[in-house]
């Protein structure tokens, strides 16, 4: 159960028409989506006036998504973004909770506006920027977490085809459809609820893992071509250089769901994917684990970034040969200690 008085307080906020702005994490995902439109097609029906605002663009596979074309881009019109955000009375941050996570520009926009900020996420150590939070890893996604509080606000009536389809979207993605560790019984109870709202899940399955084009596909041999295993440490790691993404030309959202092949092998526990962009201005590097391999805490202390036990994210600085040469050094000399 959550917070009765939290519940209450975010009731009494949702009473009367309000200026709100949803907001997800940069390079939105199925879940950070999912969460921002399923809330705004709830919070329509309550009267409010709402606007979504992603940090950058969204990725191509899900272009589909109900009311997507409502987002608004802050990197593409700032100052459009800024004005609204400066009006807003309620700001969401939905599937992030540090403002690092929206990019410098927009996070220095957020700690600038007067807005009352609520987070609704469900990833590790929580930062104190919001005056309402909703934080729980228990859950495992946002969207889960965010039917549960629609729940015992008394709000299931007003989620509609249009929003049970993208809180569908949010749990499927982050769950990998419904076989990581924190699917449970709950998890299926809401998605149950969600196909009774009238969501046609395989379309919604075929959209997110069956739409592939022919670049992407010869994407994806390419990092498998690239993998790398350190059979010694039960470890392995893939890799995609600037060059590589150019060849195949490289869309938004291509190389998602790529760094979970490396967990497939027998006896590998701990997986990297290492993607160079020069627009990006560094590495991007995600982690994947199995069992009790806490790939969050690794991330957090290596490479500046965090997220779940047994997916993570993080970023570096220096070239791509120099990131995968110290990510190597670092499992050598330092993996067993992030067994929990």
């Amino acid at each position: 159960m959550m917070n009765e008085k939290k519940i209450d307080e975010l009731k009494s906020i949702l009473a009367s028409p309000k200026k709100i702005v949803l907001v997800p994490h940069r390079n939105p995902d199925g879940d950070a989506m999912g969460a921002a439109l399923g809330l705004y097609s709830v919070l329509v029906q309550l009267q409010h006036e709402v606007h979504v605002i992603s940090p950058n663009e969204i990725p191509h596979f899900l272009n589909w998504m109900p009311e997507i074309g409502k987002v608004s881009i802050f990197e593409n019109n700032e100052k459009e973004a800024l004005q609204i955000l400066n009006q807003a009375d309620y700001i969401f941050a939905l599937d992030f909770n540090i403002l690092a996570r929206t990019g410098e520009k927009m996070e220095k926009a957020l700690e600038n506006t007067a807005a009352f900020k609520i987070m609704i996420d469900h990833h590790q150590m929580p930062g104190d920027f919001a005056k309402l939070i909703f934080s729980d890893t228990a859950f495992g996604s946002t969207c889960e977490l965010l039917y549960t509080i629609l729940m015992q606000a008394g709000f299931l009536k007003y989620i509609n085809k249009d929003a049970a389809t993208c809180l569908y979207t949010g749990i499927v993605t982050d769950s990998g459809s419904f076989r990581f560790p924190k699917t449970n019984s709950s998890t299926h109870n809401a998605v149950a609820d969600l196909i009774e709202k009238g969501i046609d899940n395989p379309q919604i399955h075929n959209a997110l893992f069956d739409n592939n084009s022919y670049n992407r596909l010869q994407l994806l041999g390419k990092a498998l071509q690239n993998m790398v295993l350190l059979s010694e440490s039960k470890t392995s790691y893939i890799y995609l250089s600037e060059k590589d993404l150019q060849q195949f030309d490289y869309q938004k959202g291509d190389t998602e769901g790529f760094v979970n092949y490396g967990l497939t092998i027998t006896g590998i526990d701990f997986t990297a994917f290492f993607i160079e962009r020069k627009e990006d201005a560094g590495i991007k590097i995600s982690f994947r684990s199995q069992g009790n391999f806490d790939v969050n805490l690794f991330a957090r202390r290596f490479f500046n970034g965090g997220g779940h036990i047994n997916a993570a994210g993080g970023n570096s600085d220096l070239s791509l040969e120099e990131t995968i040469n110290r990510f190597k050094e670092i499992v050598k000399n330092y993996k067993s200690e992030f067994y929990v």
